[in-house]
């Protein structure tokens, strides 16, 4: 426990940062899922889930829960599953 009123403060603030990002993570994931049970019985239904995608990772980034770099790697690899598909 925080011995000092700011340190109880940072540790609020802390939980309810720790909680956002997870469930900016958890729509990252749960998108990805969706997007390959569509992909493995309809490509082109999978395109519209391709964007929503896209936007869970970009604010993902923005939020800084996952680096620009891996968050670029997960779209290219989608989208290339989708290409070889199509």
């Amino acid at each position: 426990m925080p011995n000092i009123k700011s340190a109880a403060k940072a540790l609020r603030q802390s939980k309810r940062r720790q909680k956002g990002n997870e469930a900016r993570k958890q729509a990252v994931k749960e998108a990805v899922k969706d997007y390959k049970k569509t992909l493995a019985k309809d490509a082109g239904a999978a395109a519209g889930k391709l964007a929503l995608i896209y936007k869970a990772v970009d604010k993902a980034v923005k939020g800084d829960v996952l680096k620009k770099g891996r968050a670029a790697r997960m779209k290219s690899r989608l989208a290339r599953q989708l290409k070889v598909l199509s």
